[in-house]
């Protein structure tokens, strides 16, 4: 608006100066805004049905899988198996791409960022989705804001073993040497957000022993130290652990789900360490806006997936439990994690950063 004549900004104005384009009336019944309007509209159905065109032709090519963790762990293991299973179903490769390190993080914003096409998966263990956001404040994305929850997987559990050298061969004697002996007997975890440590730190906790922590970057490297003596004992996943107890190689003392592969070894429940009965659980996320009908499809695909004869049989030998989600289960599930482990960080006093 013109300050001094009241005229609306430059209309005033453009009449006094020479040669100006003078506007021309509107004919009646005519709204220049309309052709606008209507090539909007016309622009958003194109996009929205293009979107849908999209959303049912995929997958159009094949699809990644990331894992946020080293090869070998039971997250790697979980995932290869599936993206074998979803291959012929969804008629599309699956790629399957470990990106270790950074607490799992460095995998996890790949995904956070990568294109809501449906083409880029998270397959993850709990902690770039759950204790990761409890333990540090400086986290690079929001999981509950960046995720698109699209299945729950499978759960894992663990066992506890040591190697044939420690003397202990029960938990009531792997608890006396820690008590006996606190902090001089080191034990291995697939990282420090991760269930390897929380079971045993839990474990300390109710039975007043004291072990040395030494954290490693995934399952693959833990599992290196512990065959290597360099830790003596470890709370790792019963499926990634079983080639190595049949060797000989450790020595299973408990477990924290009843198992076939394990008939013979008690729980931790069982000898009186409840809250030490932690799983790990592997995971199928998406970027956030993945498009609704996509992360329905997928779901339905794992679920089924799972179902057949050869992944079953697989899953089974790898001691990994089917967990049937859906995508708003499997959030309420997740919404639920956050909390108690927010609850056990803040009573063992955990610190993350």
């Amino acid at each position: 608006m013109d300050q001094h004549t009241g005229d609306p900004a430059g209309v005033a104005e453009s009449s006094r100066i020479p040669g100006a384009m003078k506007r021309a009336p509107a004919r009646p019944g005519y709204a220049p805004g309309l052709r606008g309007l209507a090539f909007a509209s016309f622009a958003l159905c194109a996009l929205v049905a293009a979107n849908v065109a999209a959303e049912e032709a995929w997958p159009a090519r094949p699809i990644r899988f990331i894992v946020p963790s080293s090869p070998s762990g039971g997250t790697d293991v979980y995932a290869r198996y599936l993206a074998q299973a979803l291959a012929e179903p969804l008629n599309q490769q699956i790629v399957v791409e470990n990106r270790p390190g950074g607490r799992g993080n460095i995998g996890a914003m790949a995904v956070a960022k990568a294109a809501p096409d449906g083409y880029t998966f998270l397959v993850s263990g709990n902690p770039a989705l759950v204790t990761n956001t409890v333990l540090f404040k400086d986290q690079p994305y929001d999981a509950a804001r960046d995720f698109a929850p699209v299945a729950r997987g499978v759960v894992n559990p663990l066992v506890l073993c040591v190697l044939p050298e420690v003397p202990a061969r029960s938990v009531a004697e792997l608890a006396a040497l820690g008590k006996r002996a606190p902090e001089t007997l080191p034990y291995g975890s697939a990282g420090a957000t991760t269930a390897t440590y929380f079971a045993v730190r839990l474990f300390e906790e109710a039975s007043g022993a004291r072990f040395i922590h030494v954290p490693f970057k995934g399952s693959g490297q833990a599992y290196q130290a512990l065959l290597g003596a360099q830790v003596k004992f470890m709370m790792p996943d019963i499926g990634s652990a079983m080639p190595h107890i049949r060797s000989g190689k450790l020595i299973p003392l408990a477990v924290t789900y009843p198992t076939k592969s394990l008939p013979g070894v008690p729980t931790m429940g069982a000898l009186g360490y409840p809250e030490s009965e932690v799983n790990a659980v592997f995971s199928v996320v998406a970027p956030a806006a993945v498009p609704r009908a996509i992360v329905l499809r997928m779901n339905a695909a794992i679920d089924a997936a799972m179902k057949t004869p050869w992944l079953a049989k697989k899953l089974e030998e790898a001691t990994f439990i089917p967990v049937f989600e859906t995508p708003d289960e499997f959030a309420a599930t997740l919404r639920k994690d956050r909390e108690k482990w927010a609850a056990i960080v803040k009573r063992l006093g955990i610190k993350g950063g």
